[in-house]
């Protein structure tokens, strides 16, 4: 793991003054940091890919979707069973993947 890249990303999120960072930055950062401390960061990498699953960016394109909602899912299960964030990430991360396989089906 490049250090400098660890550093740079944890500077970038002292330097943006928010809870959570989102869009493909916060992606780009949260899994670069959850490779690092993936207790620390996990839930936070969870919640942008649900995030992002919604974004207008993968709105027509639901392979993209649904694999923002894996790594979603592999990310919030993954987490600890003591850790705090995991049961609120891993329900939005399910119910997320459960509407968008709902949507398809309607559409189908």
């Amino acid at each position: 793991m490049d250090q400098d890249m660890v550093m740079r990303a944890r500077v970038q999120l002292l330097g943006a003054n928010r809870r959570v960072v989102g869009g493909v930055e916060g992606l780009r950062i949260y899994r670069l940091l959850t490779q690092v401390a993936p207790e620390v960061y996990g839930s936070k990498l969870a919640y942008v890919l649900v995030e992002a699953s919604a974004s207008s960016l993968v709105r027509e394109l639901p392979e993209q979707r649904l694999a923002l909602l894996d790594e979603a899912v592999a990310v919030a299960s993954a987490l600890d069973a003591a850790n705090p964030y995991r049961t609120t990430v891993l329900a939005k991360a399910f119910a997320a993947r459960r509407e968008l396989e709902g949507r398809q089906t309607h559409e189908l």
